[in-house]
């Protein structure tokens, strides 16, 4: 059953207006809730206002999920959502609903509707394609709070109740890029002919997949500068077999490090069955801790605390603060890790790391620092190069809805900054160095 927008609200610039609980803008230093005013002139959004404290015990909350726990993201995302519940005393057992295995199709609308009608005060959902689904049942149901993680659409939609949230997952990519690196070295050291061919499984173009992978390799590049890099896309987030056959593909290329964007474990398995067999070729997962599947092979993953978001939003929803439009926080909060070191990792990792997580925390390490990478010219003037290919300017936000960025200035003292114009990733540029297969 649909309900109609019933509630007189009044209306704002939601930039100005939906200002994040315990935090501050992001355009101003470290801020939480990421809408940047400047790009958001010309929006007008209705508006919650912040309501009465609710109750930990009086408080309900839903998540849909795209797959179950059989998937590395959404084991995750149950995990982070379960703990920031039992770390804020609301019951998992009776004041949280799990749906899972819902596709990204009017299933998520009909899910959303069911969780708002059971008395849910906040949903969740955890995939990009369930973002207009949540959307359509927000602007039905007014009084209850929607949350569309990964999703850039929050902030231009004009509904006060409909939100973003994603972590500075691009951090923890430069960091077992890092591990990465590393290995390749230790690899090159013990084999001087070896080429410094990394491979990495992309679920799809998405600037969220782009970015990620960037990240990664700016992390190999900053200990081999040699590095090449090959990303094989295989158009869906969670398929073992595409995955894996995927990464044999890259393997019989030559790729000596693999890494991958995807939910399942099919690719460092592949990667662990050829390391048996003799191959020396190592992995990098993502979500989940690989060792179980790929013991010799596999070096770390890139992993998301999701607890951290989790727990921030539902905070906001308890004492009564208004919830952030986006909300997005990396290392500094916690938000991002890597898994434990693998027994193959090369010698000095744990410290390469540690210096790389420091250097993130007190910004003298900036991931996307414009001098550590080139692109060609760009034909859709979403940014612009100097005669050396380095990036000066670059749009971080796509305006007009044609997929192509043209407002918001993500180029910031030397650096394209990513996830505070708004929380979902928008580094979108194909830097040289990386060869996109398909």
């Amino acid at each position: 059953m649909k309900k109609k927008l019933f509630a007189v609200v009044m209306t704002a610039v939601m930039a100005v207006s939906m200002a994040a609980c315990g935090g501050s803008n992001t355009a101003s230093s470290t801020a939480n809730d990421t809408t940047d005013v400047s790009v958001m002139e010309d929006v007008t959004a209705t508006v919650v206002e912040a309501g009465e404290p609710v109750a930990a015990e009086d408080i309900k909350v839903g998540l849909i999920c795209v797959e179950d726990e059989n998937s590395g993201y959404d084991a995750s995302h149950i995990e982070g959502i379960t703990k920031a519940c039992e770390d804020l005393g609301i019951d998992t057992a009776t004041q949280l609903i799990i749906k899972k295995d819902i596709p990204e199709d009017e299933s998520c609308y009909d899910n959303a509707v069911d969780l708002a009608e059971e008395g849910c005060t906040i949903i969740f959902s955890d995939s990009y394609g369930h973002q207009s689904y949540m959307q359509e049942a927000a602007s039905e149901y007014p009084d209850i709070i929607f949350v569309a993680a990964t999703g850039d659409m929050a902030a231009t939609t004009g509904l006060g109740n409909f939100k973003n949230i994603f972590p500075h997952t691009f951090e923890s990519r430069y960091v077992s890029g890092i591990v990465a690196g590393m290995k390749l070295a230790e690899m090159m050291a013990e084999d001087s002919s070896l080429d410094p061919y990394v491979g990495y499984i992309g679920a799809y173009p998405y600037a969220e997949v782009v970015s990620g992978y960037t990240a990664f390799f700016l992390g190999v590049r900053s200990i081999v500068p040699e590095a090449h890099m090959d990303v094989q896309y295989t158009n869906s987030w969670y398929d073992p077999t595409a995955e894996g056959a995927a990464a044999e593909a890259l393997m019989s290329k030559g790729c000596a490090i693999i890494s991958a964007h995807a939910d399942s474990t099919g690719a460092p398995s592949a990667v662990q069955a050829a390391s048996k067999n003799g191959k020396k070729v190592f992995c990098v997962g993502y979500n989940i801790d690989m060792r179980s599947v790929a013991p010799d092979a596999a070096l770390t993953s890139a992993q998301n605390n999701w607890s951290v978001l989790y727990k921030h939003m539902l905070d906001c929803v308890i004492k009564g603060e208004p919830v952030p439009v986006d909300y997005s926080v990396g290392a500094d909060q916690d938000a991002v890790m890597i898994s434990e070191l693998g027994d193959a990792c090369a010698e000095g990792t744990a410290e390469a790391v540690e210096a790389a997580w420091k250097g993130i925390k007190d910004g003298s390490i900036q991931v996307f620092d414009t001098a550590t990478f080139t692109c060609p010219a760009a034909e859709d003037g979403s940014y612009t190069v100097d005669e050396n290919g380095v990036v000066t300017s670059a749009y971080g936000l796509d305006a007009d809805g044609d997929f192509v960025n043209d407002n918001g200035e993500a180029i910031v003292d030397g650096a394209f900054v990513e996830s505070e114009l708004r929380s979902a990733p928008y580094f979108s540029l194909r830097i040289d160095g990386i060869t996109e297969l398909n």
